[in-house]
């Protein structure tokens, strides 16, 4: 009975929203619950964002999301006490994106990987206007500029100038996206988000 009350005591208490935490997990099938557990768990989340069912996220205290965001099934926003995630507006995230703000240690030949801890934790910041395609992965210290598109797939190892395309393993520059001039263009909305 102790062991139920601790487990219940950390699914309620602990920073984090996920499928291993079902005293919340099941909150995200419900919009209204979702945005209820969203603002109560994480550091901000702007208006019209959600957090959809089978997504992690960790540490959630040190993770800011803009407006009109939707944290797609099966992906992974890996912050720690260290770093922070942030998330601009209007950005689009596909299915299975990871998030990481630190990695694993390796340098050392006498000691297994899994002994040596990690290497100093970094931020990681999307900004405003990004589209970051399905099962892509943004490593520590990563910063995405404005209107920058990132390909499916790909592992991002360093920052992502503005108005550009990036893609592969590791991403690389692929183009530019030209800025159009215009005064009075203003954003579109994405009234109707599906999964």
């Amino acid at each position: 009975m102790i062991s139920l009350y601790r487990r219940i005591k950390f699914w309620a208490t602990t920073k984090r929203i996920g499928p291993d935490i079902p005293l919340n997990h099941w909150m995200l099938q419900f919009p209204g619950l979702g945005r209820w557990l969203a603002r109560r768990k994480l550091a901000h989340i702007g208006e019209d964002s959600f957090v959809r069912p089978y997504s992690y996220l960790v540490e959630t205290y040190h993770i800011a999301i803009g407006d009109r965001v939707v944290i797609r099934p099966h992906t992974m926003l890996m912050a720690d006490e260290y770093a922070r995630i942030t998330i601009g507006n209007d950005v689009l995230i596909g299915a299975g994106v990871h998030m990481y703000v630190n990695n694993h240690r390796y340098d050392r030949t006498d000691v297994t990987i899994a002994s040596q801890g990690y290497y100093p934790s970094e931020d990681v910041t999307i900004e405003d206007d990004v589209w970051i395609g399905a099962n892509a992965v943004i490593l520590p210290g990563v910063r995405v500029g404005r209107h920058s598109v990132i390909a499916a797939g790909s592992v991002v190892t360093k920052s992502v100038d503005p108005f550009s395309v990036y893609g592969g393993v590791p991403a690389r520059k692929l183009k530019d996206i030209p800025q159009t001039p215009t005064a009075d263009s203003a954003p579109l909305r994405h009234d109707t988000i599906q999964d």
